[in-house]
């Protein structure tokens, strides 16, 4: 197998961190939003990501959630080639492995480890088409560069580096404890090649009296011989899509009138589709996770799942299924999305055995329709409506591999690009769709609420909330990182644009 020759001449750069979570995506997506308020034509780019939380792109494939909010930053449409592989876990040991957008094979941690040099050629194929597009590429790495086990083969982080001859920038989190041991500690474990790869350091989430941190980071440069490019504050409230991982807590709000809640179950996938109601000022908003009494509440949120077999059973050894049969009869809604469309069936049927084993298992059975896996999955952009009063209109997006029938769905929750999809129940009490994106448009997510009991007495636009929390980031990153010694790798970085005159 022929390996194509990396692209030498676009400038480029590769955050990496020393731990998951450890601001990666954020940090990329602040230097693409900060690259393109200077006119600069600049992609984002993730070689393989792990992650439950996807979109679809402008050319019909699959990635990462992150890469569509850094590609949304640049000013772009989403791109396959921005993630070209996408690793989505079914269990602990297994994932889909998706190639350049499509669904390729589901394998075993050991299986994908053989498979990695010819994921390898997929992601050089992306690289060299980006290279010759734009401007310059922001990469993000995944997890750790020091993960000892899983250095053979790496096409993640180092391994990709050095393959591309990519410079590359530490993050770390100074505010899970240990900065300096986990920036020490990563360097160490790596070759000498990797560490003259990396070209400085930056300390991210940091909160407190500056002055007090000076003398660790003069020792942590004669330690190492790399500069702190940056402390970034710790940034709260950015209505920024999460990577994978469930936020933690609640927004602080003072005054919310409606109550609303979701399942943090295993498999959880596309929680970003929650946001709107995480952020929005009358919205009282938390996932509950495993072992937590189900409260009372005015809304219960089913979300997406990439094992919906499992979840419904985890659902049900939390006591998921009587708390939401109690929550209907005291009057309370019900939304399904997706897995959760699934799940609310009679049935759900798995003749492939795509999930677990084959065969077929009972759903909630609140509405009269029953879904059966397939092996093509569903991805699509759309449009339309809903089916509440106004007809609000929605935007967004499918995924699923789940093809369901049933007389439930005569009562349609959305018209879809003029189709009906969705199932509303006979008394108006349950609410399932397969569209991502449901609360995204403010129309849409006032009539939601309004349906669930409260008229919004504040207007929240998430796509507005959004660009500003995006443009918040840009100008704290601009403010507290070293963008002069930045512009040795990526020239943009080096211009002057006080005033910001190419910001909208």
């Amino acid at each position: 197998m022929n390996t194509p020759e990396p692209h030498s001449k676009t400038p480029c750069l590769m955050v990496q961190g020393c731990t998951s979570d450890a601001g990666k995506s954020v940090f990329a997506a602040a230097l693409c939003r900060i690259l393109a308020r200077r006119g600069v034509r600049v992609a984002p780019f993730k070689p393989q990501n792990m992650a439950l939380n996807s979109a679809v792109t402008v050319d019909g494939g699959e990635i990462g959630r992150a890469q569509a909010l850094q590609a949304l930053a640049a000013r772009v449409p989403a791109h396959i080639d921005f993630n070209p592989i996408l690793l989505k876990p079914s269990t602990d040991k297994r994932a889909q492995v998706i190639i350049h957008g499509k669904a390729h094979a589901d394998l075993n941690a050991r299986d994908y480890h053989e498979y990695k040099p010819r994921a390898m050629q997929a992601v050089l194929e992306s690289w060299e088409r980006l290279c010759a597009a734009y401007d310059c590429i922001v990469v993000e790495g995944a997890g750790s560069p020091a993960e000892i086990n899983l250095r053979a083969r790496d096409i993640a982080n180092m391994g990709f580096a050095e393959v591309v001859d990519c410079p590359v920038i530490l993050i770390a989190d100074i505010d899970r404890g240990g900065v300096f041991a986990h920036l020490v500690g990563t360097l160490e474990l790596l070759s000498p090649s990797e560490q003259a790869r990396v070209k400085g350091f930056v300390i991210n989430r940091f909160r407190g009296d500056i002055g007090l941190l000076e003398s660790g980071l003069t020792w942590l440069e004669e330690r190492t011989g790399k500069p702190v490019l940056g402390v970034l504050p710790y940034l709260h409230g950015l209505y920024l899509d999460a990577e994978d991982a469930v936020p933690r807590g609640r927004e602080a709000k003072t005054g919310a009138k409606l109550q609303a809640i979701a399942p943090a179950y295993p498999r959880i996938s596309n929680h970003n589709d929650l946001d709107p109601l995480r952020f929005h000022p009358d919205v009282d908003f938390r996932f509950v996770g495993p072992y937590e009494a189900v409260p009372p509440c005015d809304l219960i949120v089913l979300p997406g799942s990439k094992a919906v077999q499992a979840d419904l059973d985890w659902l049900r050894a939390m006591g998921w299924e009587t708390a939401i049969r109690r929550h209907l009869r005291y009057g309370g809604k019900l939304i399904g999305i997706c897995g959760g469309l699934q799940m609310l069936g009679a049935k759900l049927n798995d003749p492939l055995g795509l999930e677990g084993a084959p065969g077929s298992a009972p759903g909630l059975g609140l509405l009269d329709y029953e879904t059966t896996l397939a092996a093509e999955k569903n991805l699509e952009n759309v449009r339309g409506t809903l089916t509440l009063p106004g007809t609000p209109a929605i935007a967004g997006y499918r995924i699923h591999m789940g093809v369901t029938h049933g007389p439930a769905l005569e009562r349609p929750a959305t018209c879809l690009a003029g189709r009906p999809e969705g199932a509303v129940s006979e008394d108006g009490q349950i609410l399932a769709t397969y569209c991502h994106g449901l609360f995204d448009q403010p129309g849409a997510l006032d009539a939601l609420l309004a349906w669930a009991g409260h008229t919004p007495t504040a207007s929240f636009d998430p796509n507005e909330r959004r660009e500003r929390d995006l443009d918040r980031l840009a100008d704290a990153v601009e403010q507290h990182l070293d963008l002069a010694r930045l512009a040795a790798w990526l020239p943009a970085l080096g211009n002057d644009i006080s005033g910001k005159e190419n910001q909208p």
